[in-house]
């Protein structure tokens, strides 16, 4: 599938193939506004009579010299699935390449992501189906977002290649994603021998991953109710489970020569997850011969890309290729003390750190109620969800409450359009019912979790679909954000010390990170896609409003342009199935 500009690339990708394999197939509409789905469509429905499976590729794809052998045995043993054939090096599916890897897996199951699309198989009924269910939504999502959905909500086995049988040559990006740097394959071996296509990984429950310079992780939860993935920070996931990394890095993190100190740990520590995971949770195959060892060289490449991966939004191919040996080197270490550590007894029941508190949460039963809550728990408290208020003690007070706190999110949703929201947290041992009530005020509350019709969310949720960002209030109108991950930490801070007798006013927690709608969009832009921006009166002439004290023992807040990745991380790929069919 190509463009007419790059005809001659997509012509001499198709004459590379055995004879007959490929056909070029042209966007219908090239003088229109740029859509890789709308010539996606037109390839899906060019399958020829007779055929029982499709294959796409994008044009600016490499084939490995043993592509269409891998891709007929895989076809073989999997008929029914969707065989998506690359994976980027700093995504999800790429996470669960390198699980593959360490296991001696040749596929492994797709994760909650997009399902990559620039190289992909699908049987024909799928690609029928996909043709029908994509034309009705020409304008809402890229087509690899929407393919995870279809493949999703029809219940269609999806596997990712290991390794890549595809490698990304960058010509330039049409559909406006060379904004994101480098874009290669998590694991490229162009010999890649075929064979054993039966070995396969999946449930994966932990997927660490390094992206935009940040240690990733996305964790499944299997309920109640569907199961879903919350999203956090390699560093949070391993605090909430008793691991305190920072303690472990090597000398080798911080004697990194070449590479920057940021990118050393990051890569670090998503290595140390890998292994700890990877050791902890004993990834098995499946299939005849399951039990195989990794094949080496795979696997060398797979954790050779992890520190590239990471930092591809930042810096350029060649960058990135002077670095290459020096973050495998610290990616291999990572790994061998996440195993080492995963392997040490731990007991039954870690210590609770000091400050620990019970605290009893209402509203929990919402998708940012499961993060504040697992938020609250990886900082060490002992967490119960309530459906209903606790009782208070007996009014002598001689019995002891049951909780130190109980946090009420039933006023916080993540979906307010005027930055209202309110929490309240209570101490039940205070003297008064009133002198141990804080009201909370959270301001514009946005991250994993938050609802996409906020006033952050509207524009978050227009750029994943590559709409205009339209500002219905003035550019100049003030914001108050705070990342789900900083309201989990001041909440967090304020539980471990009650309040002072006498009742409280409201505390704002996102005074101290205001910012205009303008400053807003242009974040917002720079987190998620550089889309047009419309509307807005003219900012007015207003002094910065000042800011007020950090809640107590708050941590470094998180940066605005990385929070709001994170939000669009969970919109796209847990949010929207919250959302209407569009």
């Amino acid at each position: 599938m190509t463009h007419p500009k790059r005809l001659e690339a997509a012509q001499r990708l198709a004459d590379s193939a055995p004879p007959g394999a490929l056909r070029v197939v042209m966007d219908p509409d090239p003088a229109g506004k740029p859509s890789v789905l709308r010539t996606a469509l037109s390839a899906w429905s060019a399958i020829e009579d007779g055929a029982t499976h499709q294959l796409v590729v994008q044009d600016d794809m490499i084939l490995s010299e043993t592509f269409f052998e891998r891709a007929r045995l895989a076809i073989e043993e999997m008929p029914d699935a969707a065989l998506a054939l690359f994976a980027l090096w700093d995504s999800r599916n790429g996470a669960a390449v390198r699980f593959g890897a360490m296991a001696g897996a040749r596929w492994v199951s797709a994760v909650n992501e997009y399902f990559p699309c620039v190289a992909i198989i699908l049987p024909r009924q799928v690609a029928t189906g996909f043709v029908a269910y994509g034309r009705n939504r020409l304008d809402a999502w890229p087509d690899d977002i929407l393919m995870y959905r279809y493949l999703r909500d029809n219940g269609i086995p999806a596997y990712v290649s290991v390794p890549s049988l595809a490698e990304h040559e960058d010509h330039g990006s049409i559909s406006g994603n060379a904004f994101r740097g480098p874009r290669r394959s998590v694991c490229f071996l162009p010999g890649d021998v075929p064979g054993r296509e039966g070995a396969r990984l999946s449930g994966l429950k932990v997927l660490p991953f390094f992206k935009h310079g940040v240690a990733q992780c996305a964790v499944r939860h299997d309920g109640p109710g569907p199961s879903r993935w919350l999203h956090m920070d390699c560093e949070q996931y391993l605090e909430g489970i008793g691991v305190r990394s920072e303690r472990l890095q090597p000398a080798i993190v911080q004697m990194a020569e070449a590479v920057p100190l940021s990118a050393a740990k990051g890569t670090w520590l998503t290595a140390f997850t890998m292994g700890f995971t990877q050791r902890r949770e004993a990834h098995r195959c499946a299939g005849p011969d399951g039990g195989a060892a990794p094949d080496a060289a795979v696997l060398a490449e797979a954790l050779a890309t992890v520190g590239p991966g990471g930092i591809s939004h930042a810096h350029t191919e060649d960058r990135i290729a002077e670095l290459r040996e020096e973050l495998a080197r610290i990616t291999r270490a990572g790994i061998e003390a996440g195993r080492e550590a995963a392997a040490r007894p731990r007991p039954a029941k870690p210590p609770r750190p000091a400050g620990s508190r019970r605290i009893a949460v209402l509203g929990s039963a919402t998708p940012l109620g499961e993060h504040v809550l697992r938020g609250l728990a990886d900082r060490g408290h002992r967490v119960t969800a309530l459906a209903s208020a606790p009782r208070d003690p007996a009014p002598d007070r001689t019995a002891e409450p049951a909780y130190d706190a109980v946090l009420d999110l039933t006023g916080l949703h993540g979906g307010e359009r005027d930055g209202s929201a309110r929490v309240t947290l209570r101490h039940p041992a205070r003297a008064t019912a009133a002198a141990g009530i804080r009201t909370l005020d959270v301001g514009d509350v946005y991250g994993p979790g938050c609802a996409r019709d906020s006033r952050i969310g509207r524009l978050v949720w227009a750029a994943l679909r590559s709409q205009p960002l339209v500002i219905e209030e003035s550019a100049g109108e003030w914001l108050r954000p705070l990342h789900v991950s900083d309201l989990a930490d001041a909440l967090s801070a304020m539980a471990r010390t009650p309040p002072p007798e006498g009742a409280l006013p409201a505390t704002a927690l996102a005074d101290g990170a205001r910012c205009t709608v303008a400053e807003m969009a242009a974040a917002v832009r720079k987190a998620v896609r550089p889309v047009p921006v419309v509307g807005g009166a003219p900012p007015a002439a207003a002094p910065r409003p000042s800011a007020g004290p950090p809640p107590p023992d708050r941590r470094v807040p998180t940066d605005l342009v990385y929070g709001l990745h994170t939000y669009a991380q969970w919109l796209a790929y847990e949010g929207i199935r919250l959302a209407s069919d569009v």
